[in-house]
């Protein structure tokens, strides 16, 4: 095997292990386009593990900046240090990804460090446009789709990150952080101190209902806006992303199954539901059905 081949290899496990369901969609990609898609995903996944898992003593502002440079150095034409940083500068390479996204990337990574509220849906997007936005952008030219496509692609991968917010509403306030809007909270009656009662007991209130209601919605709108973008990107790229949008919605319908509650646990759709919204992206017809 050739050191570029273990390289992607390395990616892709990284892909196996941490991101099922877009591990799932991904590998309906044919093989020449699934391993670029990869080699991207690993760094945003290694990024995000500096900042929200950080080895014992270790400083994770000074990780993060480390690694920040590395990616950076790679792209403009530095040797690669480590086998996801060669793959990523092939990929790069390849497609002509912009460095500039990078960059707009790693602004939302340390903001992590610093940011743990987001007062208005301004400031919430604002960050999403660097962690999920420039994300679903760089990803584009990797499926085929023009400039023309960039819209869709950054409202997909912020509708991605918008649901796993409202999934992970317990485990980000247990980790000192609410990724939803504090005027939404405000606007359903929800306090902070309530928030914290619902997560202690694994009940959720009716205000966070309420909360988890108007976001979802929220989450909606941006599958709705992303829908288009799937007849902008080749044939062979288009199973995937239908199944992407798919197995990410599910996630909302099996909230709404539970009458919106989030504090007992992370969401988990049924292999049964899952496997149907598979099937359902092999044939052509929109991205995502909401039942």
């Amino acid at each position: 095997m050739s050191e570029l081949a273990a390289a992607y290899r390395a990616c892709q496990e990284i892909n196996a292990t941490h991101g099922k369901s877009f591990y799932r969609a991904t590998s309906l990609l044919p093989p020449r386009r699934r391993r670029h898609v990869w080699a991207l995903y690993a760094v945003a996944r290694r990024s995000d593990d500096l900042v929200d898992r950080p080895a014992a003593g270790a400083d994770p502002s000074a990780q993060l900046h480390e690694w920040e440079t590395a990616v950076l150095d790679v792209l403009g034409g530095g040797a690669p240090r480590d086998p996801v940083l060669l793959a990523l500068q092939d990929t790069v390479t390849r497609f002509a990804i912009p460095a500039t996204l990078f960059e707009e990337f790693f602004v939302s990574m340390r903001q992590d460090l610093t940011t743990f509220r987001y007062p208005h849906w301004t400031d919430l997007r604002a960050y999403m446009r660097g962690s999920a936005a420039a994300i679903g952008e760089m990803t584009a030219p990797i499926l085929g789709a023009g400039a023309d496509a960039l819209p869709h692609a950054a409202a997909l991968g912020e509708a991605f990150q918008l649901t796993n917010f409202i999934r992970d509403i317990a485990e980000d306030w247990q980790r000192g952080r609410i990724y939803l809007p504090l005027e939404d909270l405000r606007a359903c009656g929800l306090s902070e101190d309530q928030l914290g009662t619902d997560v202690a007991t694994g009940t959720s209130s009716s205000a966070l209902r309420r909360v988890v209601a108007r976001e979802t919605a929220r989450a909606r709108e941006l599958y709705a806006a992303a829908g288009p973008g799937i007849g902008e990107v080749d044939p062979a790229a288009r199973a995937c992303l239908r199944a992407a949008s798919a197995l990410y919605a599910a996630i909302l319908d099996e909230i709404e199954r539970s009458g919106s509650e989030v504090c007992r646990g992370r969401t988990v759709v049924p292999g049964a539901r899952r496997g149907v919204a598979v099937t359902r992206s092999l044939l052509p017809g929109p991205s995502y059905r909401h039942h």
